[in-house]
């Protein structure tokens, strides 16, 4: 495997500047000392608790000090001298010691696991709500699988570290500190020697480590592209099997999955050197100790013996096996920071906001217009997708939008729902510009029916009554039979209580649309937003869906993307969309006099070519 980038020919470690370049990202993400404090935040609600914990790892790194060196009083003043007297009191002695170890140490762990769970629980949360109140436009430019590692992988790896590394951290600084205090005291000679290795660790330890932050950081960003392709390719299952794509689909995954590979081989493998270096220079340690110690013992100078030899050489390993921790945790604990920095990524976005002088408006009547309208989903498009587009809709009126994919029929029923903000002009609901109305009492003003019906996990009862979670199941059955609902639900086994999962089940496209219509109508929404089904349903499940929706219809203002004939028919207005510009608009006795566009589509092929051009 050669050390390269799958992007290019360059090295994976001059391929660094791809994932900080500050177009794409912030500079807080590249901010380690941000991201502890952000988490520092989380913890902080539980200091107490942390500094019992802190307390306890105290405690313990100090009775593993005290073992050794009772171990070496005993070596000296009894087994050498050959004196048993009180022996078996300094045995229970050393028991004692290293019960009170094992128990503080288990407090210490117990108590830190519940603080560490309840953090990545906070961090959860928190992401979760952020995700809610992002703009439709992230999701846009975001795979969902990518979102979904940054929720499940990222978070998980900082779990890891809080759990585990937290108190090996604290325990290694106390460690190291006792550790040299004593060696100190028994031999400088001996701690002198001991030390030296220092230098060497953190130089060697420097080293990979600048080569491994950078490998971790793109091995979690290739987790969240392999992730979001994975997670496209379930969703799209049966477009795949329809065309017949399944090798070029394995394929493209294998791609993807050899550049993870290719980023875990080499972080893993550079990561892996950590231990092997740290382990090699503390062998190297205890024979310099052991070697020169012994001399020092045999020509009895400096005060050392047999005893203090025994009590160093433990101390010795003990000062440099928190180093040696540190270092097998440092791989874990760069990976927790990228993913960390990737979650707090997402928090920094900027949430969907309402203007300041936004109000709620509980009583909207319907009445729709739009101003000199242009909008671009992109700044940088040279071609708006709204072009100059201005109409009037009144409370009560219906409209079938019709148009060519990519006429702009999609876009205006998202901006009515101010899921973006317009580049020119502006619309207005009841007259008043539609940013100075609450985003929530806006959309609870409106009613959406879309032609890919999405259901959630769940039974049909809480499916109708998603958008109204107070309503009695007699409003639910009512909502049910005004949307031709009410029969096949409850032919089902267990009727409103049927369980429905994985994208609905047994349902067929219809019946998900007259359950839709059924949410709808529990709603009891003054704007109706409708995009017809253009899949095929079965004639008596489409009368079944145009009875309902002419129930749903009813005193509502309704903007339905049209897709068949006889909806046109019904509307009070058409609107002829092309390249995002309204060339034709009237009722359709009006267009079909002017013999324009409008006229020329009926004629060519009637309810075909409506649905050609949708």
């Amino acid at each position: 495997m050669s050390l390269r980038n799958p992007y290019g020919h360059k090295s994976v470690f001059e391929d660094k500047n791809r994932t900080q370049n500050p177009t794409k990202k912030k500079k807080r993400a590249r901010d380690t000392k941000g991201t502890l404090l952000n988490i520092w935040k989380l913890i902080d609600e539980k200091r107490i608790q942390l500094i019992v914990v802190i307390l306890m790892i105290i405690c313990s790194s100090i009775l593993s000090l005290v073992g050794p060196f009772l171990i070496g009083h005993i070596i000296d003043t009894k087994i050498i001298p050959k004196e048993l007297n009180g022996l078996p009191q300094y045995i229970i002695l050393l028991a004692i010691v290293y019960i009170m170890l094992s128990v503080t140490s288990y407090i210490g762990s117990f108590m830190m696991v519940s603080i560490a769970q309840r953090t990545v629980y906070l961090l959860r949360n928190q992401l979760f709500k952020h995700f809610q109140t992002l703009p439709v436009a992230y999701y846009d430019q975001k795979q969902h699988g990518e979102l979904m590692s940054r929720m499940q992988n990222d978070i998980e790896n900082v779990s890891q570290v809080l759990n585990s590394s937290f108190i090996q951290f604290t325990s290694s600084v106390v460690t190291l500190i006792g550790t040299l205090s004593i060696m100190l005291y028994l031999s400088p000679l001996l701690t002198l020697l001991t030390v030296i290795i220092i230098p060497i660790m953190f130089i060697s330890l420097r080293w990979i480590t600048a080569r491994t932050s950078v490998l971790y950081a793109l091995r979690q960003k290739q987790f969240g592209i392999m992730n979001g392709y994975i997670e496209e390719i379930v969703n799209g299952q049966t477009v795949v099997k329809a065309f017949s794509q399944e090798k070029y689909v394995i394929d493209t995954f294998n791609e993807k999955a050899k550049d993870v590979r290719e980023y875990s081989f080499w972080s893993i493998t550079f990561g892996g050197l950590i231990p092997k270096v740290m382990n090699y220079l503390n062998n190297l340690s205890f024979a310099i100790v052991a070697g020169i110690g012994g001399i020092l013992a045999l020509n009895q100078t400096a005060g050392v013996t047999v005893g203090v030899i025994v009590i160093f050489a433990e101390y010795a390993r003990q000062f440099t096996r928190p180093l040696s921790d540190l270092a097998n945790q440092f791989n874990t604990v760069l990976s927790a920071i990228a993913g960390a920095e990737r979650v707090f990524d997402i928090m920094d976005e900027p949430s969907e906001k309402d203007d300041k002088e936004a109000q709620d408006y509980q009583n909207i009547n319907g009445e729709i217009e739009f101003e000199h309208v242009e909008f671009k989903y992109d700044p940088n498009q040279k071609v708006p997708t709204i072009k100059d587009l201005s109409f009037k809709i009144n409370n009560g009126e219906s409209v079938a939008l019709v148009g060519a994919t990519g006429a702009g029929k999609t876009t205006i029923v998202q901006l009515i729902l101010h899921y973006y903000e317009v580049n020119k002009g502006r619309i207005l609901i009841d007259g008043i510009p539609i940013n100075k109305i609450t985003r929530e009492s806006l959309r609870s003003s409106i009613g959406v029916v879309l032609q890919d019906s999405y259901l959630f996990d769940g039974t049909i009862k809480d499916n109708i009554m998603y958008g109204t979670p107070n309503a009695t199941y007699e409003e639910v059955v009512e909502a049910a039979k005004k949307a031709n609902a009410h029969d096949f639900i409850e032919a089902l086994e267990n009727g409103y209580d049927t369980v429905l999962k994985g994208e609905s089940g047994s349902l067929s496209q219809g019946e998900k649309q007259l359950i839709s219509i059924a949410r709808c109508l529990l709603q009891d929404p003054k704007i109706l937003l409708l995009d017809e089904a253009t899949s095929s349903i079965d004639t008596v499940t489409e009368i079944k869906i145009q009875e309902a929706l002419d129930t749903l219809m009813q005193g509502r203002t309704s903007v339905i993307i049209a897709h068949r004939l006889n909806t046109v028919k019904k509307a009070d207005l058409v609107f002829v969309l092309s390249h995002g510009e309204l060339i034709e608009s009237g009722s359709q006795d009006a267009l079909i006099e002017q013999q324009g566009i409008y006229y020329h589509m009926l004629n060519t092929n009637d309810d075909e070519q409506i649905k050609e051009l949708n």
